[in-house]
């Protein structure tokens, strides 16, 4: 589907109304409700200030912006689906470029799908010889993040054709691309800050495989990734791949609404999970844990927390009130990984905390139940990641939901330029004195 040919827009059927009394001049206004939302636009026609009313809103915590039939959530109930699809049973049945098809294409692929996608994404791992000069332009200790965000905006200008996003074929190679340059990239900017030569694709190797390979491979002639290890790892991918309009998504599809190349778009995503609000959820959940140090002084800390002393970190959510499904995924990948690492020593801290936290009144009634970040570090860590590559990993998998919601916005037609109104709180009129 091109540009040219756009979604047709929808006209939702009208489900009820809300009826609306402005106090001001006694005036009632009827606005439709369709999809459980009123219009900003219906709303508008009610007179303000100077223009018509506006919805406050900071954060967006109650304005939808984008309709999308990619992911479902029902934070209540703590459901996640992906075009339908649980993600425990995407997580337990399905690879990381299946979801990530499932996610671009909305449906799982076939046999023969699978293998054309895989074969597709394998030979576009290589990056130009140039964008290993532009990598070994950071200092040594430069973060990796910062690496990945710069790299990946600079793709564009290796491919100026990544212009024409209103052309199907070269839109799709695009995506093809990204998904499959974000793991190398990735793994040369972690080799880079350790001052190891950059490691090339080895296209014999599945998706998850072949990123280890280029983050780990030493003197070896053929490196074997262990395949539990890239078995969590594929799931890890497959948790992060989407989350409806978080930060970052919505990042993505605001610079995309502008009519920018996907890197470009990507690249601010990339920016956007590297805030510690977003991304960095599961380092700080890491550091918690180490600042506790060992099982009896969970207590006291917890006692501190409900003082407002600290926050505890990898439980509640803005979206979820109930228990984050990904979060009890990634307990179990967590028991598969230590059997090939060893048991990390903060797991019994995590362990018991968990415990407390969900028997306790204070966290039951405030629902703060553990989510994805709660048990991811203790992973990654265990897998021997340093903490600033955490953030990269969630930015690969999260790759194929940016592209999605990228590409969705973009055949949208009810879309158009992100321009947010805004409540005027500064001087009136002045003048400078003669």
């Amino acid at each position: 589907m091109s540009i040219a040919e756009p979604v047709k827009k929808e006209t939702a059927a009208a489900t009820g109304s809300l009826t609306v009394k402005d106090n001001r001049d006694g005036k009632s206004y009827e606005l439709p409700i369709a999809r459980g939302a009123i219009t900003a636009a219906d709303l508008h026609k009610i007179p303000g200030e100077d223009i018509g009313l506006l919805n406050y809103d900071p954060g967006f915590m109650a304005t939808a912006a984008v309709k999308s039939a990619i992911t479902y959530i029902d934070g209540d109930k703590g459901i996640l689906r992906y075009r339908g699809y649980p993600i425990e049973e995407l997580a337990e049945k399905c690879s990381f470029l299946e979801v990530a098809y499932l996610l671009l294409n909305g449906e799982l692929p076939s046999d023969q799908q699978l293998a054309t996608w895989a074969d597709e994404v394998t030979h576009h791992t290589f990056v130009h010889e140039n964008i290993k000069e532009f990598m070994h332009g950071f200092r040594h200790d430069a973060h990796p993040m910062g690496m990945l965000m710069s790299t990946v905006a600079a793709l564009s200008t290796f491919y100026p054709e990544a212009k024409r996003i209103a052309d199907e074929k070269p839109r799709r190679t695009q995506i093809v691309r990204l998904i499959a340059k974000m793991p190398t990239i990735a793994a040369f900017a972690y080799r880079h800050s350790r001052g190891l030569p950059y490691v090339y694709p080895d296209n014999d190797l599945a998706y998850t495989a072949n990123f280890l390979n280029m983050l780990w491979k030493t003197t070896e002639l053929k490196y074997e990734p262990d395949p539990i290890l890239a078995h969590a790892l594929d799931v890890l991918f497959i948790l992060h791949a989407d989350h409806e309009q978080n930060c970052s998504t919505s990042t993505v599809r605001v610079v995309g609404s502008s009519r920018s190349d996907p890197y470009s778009a990507v690249a601010a995503g990339v920016g956007a999970l590297y805030g510690p609000l977003h991304g960095g959820a599961n380092e700080q959940v890491l550091r918690m844990l180490e600042d506790i140090g060992s099982v009896d002084r969970i207590p006291e800390y917890v006692a501190r927390v409900k003082k407002g002393e600290f926050r505890l970190m990898g439980f509640g959510h803005r979206v979820y009130k109930n228990y984050d499904p990904r979060a009890r995924i990634i307990k179990k990948v967590a028991d598969q990984v230590f059997t090939v690492t060893g048991r990390n020593p903060l797991l019994d801290i995590a362990i018991e905390l968990e415990k407390i936290a969900l028997n306790d009144d204070y966290f039951v009634s405030h629902k703060l139940y553990p989510n994805v970040d709660f048990y991811s570090g203790i992973i990654y860590q265990a897998m021997g990641f340093p903490v600033e590559m955490f953030t990269v990993l969630f930015a690969i998998g999260r790759t194929p939901g940016w592209l999605a919601q990228w590409e969705e916005g973009l055949l949208d037609a009810d879309q158009k330029i992100a321009r947010p109104r805004q409540i005027y709180t500064g001087k009136g009129e002045r003048h400078i004195a003669e």
